[in-house]
């Protein structure tokens, strides 16, 4: 063993450099090695939330099979907080809504086997207009930590004159010298390219404006905002998909499954999300959903396309006579997925002879002449045969059909 002396009057300099490198580190790595999965309240309750809400939800993500699909995290959104932080600056869970505290909710959670997740801004306020972040990071992070927080979603509300970069990595090491692992998830609407710098920061990033429950076209909500569709999220993601992959990835929002659209918009949007290797955070009210909303929540064929470990997002094959051909390279194969974008049935035709899968971002060649694969649809749950055979299907409007082909 050789033993390096350093002189006294030099300790102060390393124990600084020390320091320093602690308090600048990053985010906690090994978390999100796969696109994090779970259930958030917005996009169904928006304010409307209560402790008995959310422990009823926790009931159901472990009783009704979703758990076991792998939706583990419950993330409470805007307004679960009072209007104002206490005498000490730290923030009040509100005590009308959450009569036990959010310590009791975590546990609750903890106690189903499910991780426990949490909302704030990087504003002065939330969106909906309670205490913002700003100025208060590692205090804050310190009181999630200490009530068990495994994720937080941090919006961008109340933002003016702050930089993005700046204020999302201050939290990120606020909640990286809290001490207890956190997934952080940037919802930053994608304003300031979050995917060209925040991998070292967060976990996930948002990439668009707030989903709306609508497949395609635009409609205003009450406040006159439009919130942006399904179809026109998914054109914004090829672009990006290079800066996507385990512990970071590109969030184009929560999922609606569940929420209004019909059952082939629905099993088209979550197919879709699962090839560009979304993560998959539900936001239907699992009390009163649908065996069909289920069956397409829980469907493990198609998760198992999106936490595929090799963890590369799928890109648009072709696009013809509004049909989508898009393929999501995998550890084992790859997923194919057509999707009818029009008001119209489609027929499609694909013939696996004439269409080599080629991806220079994984480094995917794969040349039907000179290989066989196997066939299997995913939503059908039925093998299909070989890729010796053109794959042939009329596709419903708004439908999609998702193919795995592997060795």
């Amino acid at each position: 063993m050789i033993m390096i002396k350093t002189p006294l009057k030099f300790l102060p300099l390393v124990l600084l450099c020390l320091v320093t490198s602690i308090v600048s580190a990053q985010k906690f790595e090994g978390l999100a090695l796969t696109p994090p999965m779970g259930w958030n309240s917005w996009n169904t309750f928006k304010t409307n939330i209560n402790e008995k809400l959310v422990l009823d939800i926790a009931d159901k993500l472990a009783a009704s099979g979703m758990k076991d699909a792998g939706y583990n995290y419950l993330v409470l959104d805007d307004a679960w907080m009072a209007l104002e932080r206490d005498n000490n600056g730290n923030l009040v869970t509100d005590p009308k809504r959450f009569p036990h505290g959010i310590k009791f909710v975590a546990d609750y959670v903890h106690g189903k086997g499910l991780k426990f997740g949490l909302y704030n801004c990087a504003g002065t306020k939330t969106c909906a207009g309670y205490p913002g972040t700003r100025g208060y990071e590692y205090q804050d992070a310190r009181q999630y930590a200490a009530w068990g927080v495994d994720y937080l979603k941090f919006d961008w509300c109340n933002t003016t004159g702050i930089n993005a970069k700046e204020a999302y990595t201050t939290m990120s090491k606020a909640i990286k010298t809290a001490g207890h692992p956190m997934v952080f998830s940037l919802c930053e609407w994608g304003r300031n390219n979050p995917w060209e710098w925040a991998a070292p920061v967060g976990h996930l990033w948002r990439t668009t404006d707030d989903i709306g429950p609508m497949f395609s076209g635009i409609k205003k909500n009450m406040a006159g905002w439009s919130p942006g569709s399904v179809l026109k999220i998914i054109s914004s993601q090829n672009a990006i998909r290079k800066y996507a992959g385990p512990g970071h990835w590109n969030d184009p929002d929560m999922l609606e499954v569940g929420n209004g659209m019909t059952v082939d918009e629905d099993r088209a949007h979550f197919s879709m999300w699962c090839m560009l290797a979304a993560p998959l955070m539900a936001g239907n009210d699992l009390r009163i959903m649908t065996p069909e909303t289920l069956a397409i929540l829980t469907n493990k064929e198609v998760i198992a396309v999106d936490q595929d470990p090799l963890g590369v997002e799928a890109y648009k094959y072709t696009e013809k006579d509004s049909v989508q051909t898009w393929v999501k390279p995998l550890k084992n194969g790859a997923a194919v997925c057509f999707l009818n974008s029009s008001f119209n049935p489609r027929t499609i035709s694909f013939n696996w002879a004439e269409n080599a899968l080629k991806d220079d971002l994984s480094g995917m060649s794969i040349d039907f002449n000179t290989a066989t694969y196997n066939v299997r649809d995913l939503w059908a749950k039925k093998d299909l045969g070989k890729t010796n055979k053109a794959f042939s299907k009329t596709l419903a409007p708004h439908s999609v059909v998702m193919l795995r082909v592997y060795k």
